[in-house]
């Protein structure tokens, strides 16, 4: 049997922007800490996506200390700290979740807005705001970040060979923006996976993620087009929506690192 392991670690500090590769991270109440911890927001406070602004996938992200540092093409570089100066919360909607949030400076807003020409906002989701997962799929009372449902999204390397192998041109993994990429197993394996351990972490496989036009978006250069999911809709459909990957809860805080082992403690039957 090919040992499973734990190949790369990814985390999305503001919703829908770029993604940052990780050795180890650390697992809190929410999910991996600062993964999509702020998000941008119109002027009714609802999230902005790549859904309707591409464009958000150029915007690139790193954190430095207490600084969040961002980039994107013809902008000079924004550092903003990890925590806003304004202590006044607002709330803010995700889906059909309203979450407590803290807003940034008109400035920072600004840097946003120029860069996607549109009028936006950043805001901050603090470790007090708490947001619980769909009750049908909680494990101990879970709570997730501003991500769209879930704490984790898990993908496996062979799954995108798979995919890749059906297409004229192959995408990269961060078309799919996975948290937690494994290798060494077989292409969708992780479909019939239920209860997982990434070295001394326990996971819990609740549900397959259905994708959007989000996999349209090329990451280097914001256009969309009808691949991957064009394809994907030919062999991965369930009830309508096409699924690739799957969401995870985690039972406990605690931390994973590249290179680990992953057990598969259970399986759907």
């Amino acid at each position: 049997m090919n040992r499973i392991i734990l190949t790369y670690i990814f985390i999305y500090p503001i919703k829908s922007c770029g993604g940052i590769s990780l050795e180890k991270a650390r697992i809190d109440h929410k999910g991996f800490e600062w993964d999509r911890r702020w998000m941008l927001v119109d002027e009714q406070r609802n999230f902005l996506s790549q859904r309707k602004l591409p464009q958000m996938t150029r915007i690139r992200v790193s954190i430095a200390g207490s600084h969040l540092r961002v980039d994107a093409p013809d902008m000079p570089a924004l550092v903003i700290p990890l925590q806003p100066a304004e202590n006044q919360t607002t709330t803010a909607t995700v889906w059909n979740d309203r979450c407590e949030v803290v807003g940034y400076s008109k400035e920072t807003d600004q840097w946003f807005s120029d860069f996607l020409h549109a009028k936006c906002r950043l805001v901050h989701m603090p470790d007090e705001s708490l947001r619980p997962i769909d009750p049908f799929y909680a494990v101990s009372h879970t709570t997730t970040s501003l991500a769209d449902g879930f704490p984790f999204l898990l993908l496996s390397e062979s799954s995108l060979a798979d995919l890749n192998s059906r297409l004229q041109k192959p995408v990269t993994m961060n078309r799919f923006r996975p948290n937690l990429v494994v290798s060494g197993c077989d292409p969708f394996a992780e479909d019939k996976w239920k209860k997982i351990k990434i070295g001394a972490q326990v996971f819990y496989v609740v549900k397959p993620c259905s994708r959007c036009i989000i996999t349209t978006v090329d990451p280097a250069t914001g256009r969309t087009g009808k691949e991957p999911l064009k394809t994907l809709a030919t062999f991965r459909k369930v009830n309508g929506k096409v699924m690739f990957g799957q969401n995870l809860v985690h039972e406990t805080p605690g931390q994973v690192s590249v290179g680990e082992q992953v057990d598969i403690l259970e399986k759907w039957t």
